[in-house]
């Protein structure tokens, strides 16, 4: 596989940076117990999302999107893993929007879609729940038909931007199997949820009959099982596969970009720390160490950008780029991680320095929408994965 990003693509990329190194953090949060942060800063979210465009990257031209691919929306996510920024791009954004377009109902598009590409509304993906989050059946939130109404009751776990979302796509079980309804946010209860990671809050949405609109011309989405068992693919593949997919390399992208920045202060702070009247970044194991993970890093990169391109140009093998990069990235995030709280010695471990955030993000990364082990089980029954016949 082999591609070249264009100008626009470029252009892209650093329009962002341009905006995130002068806005956009990172912003170490108060030591407990101060109060976590309760989501996004909206003004840099209007900047980013309106201004540049990143909301509607993937929005169909004819709701007022640019109708770009998935891969300017890793793009974007690497951008901001870069710089940690808490942003409902992803979860507010991208993932409602890859829902939207896979339930294939014109009418919930054009309710929804030129509101989310002007960056004025935020719909979130309420998909897991408490017990095992990410199924892909056998729901414990319900829908039901009421005098023509249908109402939905359960809870929903792990909602990402669900706490300034306006309005949510919500995932339960219908008499005809699992379906998907929007529900306007006044309708619900959103409760915050205690995180590892404070810079990706996250909250719970309870449902008490609340009044919902199913979406989806064909009905209720077909299940594709657990994410060990893999489902139908191509362009009408169920809701759920699709944003699976999405999430895998959007988060993959945004774990590169974190792992990339972090990697790049490190060896800074390598060569300034003085240990034994010499910086400690001439020691021999401090350099091995360095270079292993430059090469885990700019591994992980490249099959971060193919899974990219594979989800996003719809290939066959999209689903298992998609499982090989979130495992890999996610763990490669992790060891820079670890690695940044070790080389930075005593202040690695203090609230005041950037560090914890990195391990937080990583491991709390690792667990949305799948871990790396559960995305390396489910490659086992994909078409395109390394080493499959």
């Amino acid at each position: 596989m082999h591609f070249a990003f264009t100008e626009e693509q470029w252009g892209l990329r650093l329009a962002v940076r341009a905006l995130l190194d002068r806005d956009g953090g990172p912003h170490v949060p108060a030591p407990p117990p101060a109060p976590a942060p309760a989501g996004h800063d909206p003004e840099l979210w209007r900047r980013l999302g309106a201004e540049i465009g990143a909301a509607g990257l993937t929005v169909p031209e004819e709701h007022g999107g640019s109708g770009a691919t998935l891969v300017e929306s890793c793009l974007v996510a690497e951008e901001l893993g870069r710089r940690l920024v808490p942003s409902p791009f992803v979860g507010g954004t991208a993932l409602a929007v890859e829902a939207l377009l896979a339930a294939g109902d014109p009418a919930a598009a054009d309710r929804l879609l030129p509101g989310i590409a002007a960056a004025e509304r935020l719909v979130a993906l309420a998909w897991a729940e408490p017990e095992n989050p990410w199924r892909d059946a056998g729901f414990a939130t319900t829908a039901r038909l009421d005098a023509g109404r249908w109402l939905l009751d359960g809870c929903k776990s792990f909602v990402l931007d669900g706490a300034r979302a306006d309005a949510f796509l919500v995932v339960a079980t219908s008499p005809d199997g699992p379906a998907l309804f929007e529900v306007d946010a006044a309708a619900v209860a959103v409760l915050p949820q205690p995180t590892v990671d404070s810079t990706r809050p996250l909250c719970a949405v309870e449902l008490a009959a609340a009044p919902a609109v199913p979406i989806g011309a064909a009905g209720p989405i077909r299940a594709a099982g657990p994410i060990g068992v893999a489902g139908p693919t191509g362009a009408a593949g169920p809701v759920l596969a699709r944003c699976r997919d999405a999430a895998a390399v959007l988060l993959a992208a945004e774990c590169i970009g974190a792992a990339d920045r972090w990697l790049g202060e490190i060896v800074g702070h390598v060569q300034t720390r003085v240990q034994f009247g010499r910086p400690i970044g001439s020691f021999q194991a401090i350099k091995h160490r360095l270079a292993d993970l430059y090469v885990a890093v700019e591994s992980a990169r490249s099959l971060s950008y193919a899974a990219s391109w594979a989800v996003g140009t719809r290939d066959e093998r999209g689903s298992a780029w998609a499982s090989m990069a979130k495992s890999l990235c996610c763990e490669t995030y992790r060891d820079v991680a670890a690695e940044g709280v070790q080389l930075h010695g005593g202040i690695g471990i203090t609230w005041e320095h950037e560090a914890h955030l990195h391990l937080k993000r990583a491991h709390g990364t690792a667990q949305l929408f799948g871990t790396p082990r559960e995305h390396r089980r489910r490659l086992e029954s994909l078409p395109g994965a390394l080493g499959s016949r």
